[in-house]
């Protein structure tokens, strides 16, 4: 009888990624990231544990957005004060705060919960060229398509 394999923190094999987001489209690489953070690519993938790997992802400035989305995508946030809703373009926010326009888009396609608040714990986003996990000795990961 053959058992099934379950993935468990004693046995999983963390890996160190560096992405370069240079001239990349924002969801199609945003995809592909989360897909590395749930770690999907794995064969021993297994869907209730967090058995992905680090990703660093650097040159976040110079993402691609496609079509009308500089101007025409939204985010919002809220004060929880009446009144308190702010929203900034998705143009904007690249001009103003590129990391935080790449981690919005990649925790929008983790798990909800405490499982994907593990696996977004996981990501490292630089606006420039430049890291500091060297020490890490991450691999350079070649994006599909």
């Amino acid at each position: 009888m053959r058992q099934t394999f379950m993935a468990n923190e004693a046995n999983i094999d963390r890996k160190w990624y560096v992405i370069d987001a240079e001239g990349k489209t924002m969801g199609r690489l945003s995809s592909e990231v989360a897909s590395i953070l749930r770690g999907k690519h794995k064969p021993t993938f297994t869907p209730h544990v967090d058995c992905g790997d680090h990703v660093i992802l650097i040159n976040a400035e110079k993402i691609y957005l496609s079509g009308n989305k500089a101007e025409d995508k939204i985010y919002y946030r809220h004060s929880l004060h009446p009144g308190g809703i702010k929203s900034i373009s998705a143009g904007e926010l690249r001009e103003k705060n590129p990391v935080r326009l790449m981690e919005t888009s990649i925790k929008g396609m983790l798990p909800k919960g405490s499982l994907g608040d593990k696996m977004f714990k996981k990501l490292h986003v630089y606006a420039g060229a430049e890291h500091p996990h060297a020490a890490q000795q991450p691999e350079n990961y070649e994006l599909r398509g």
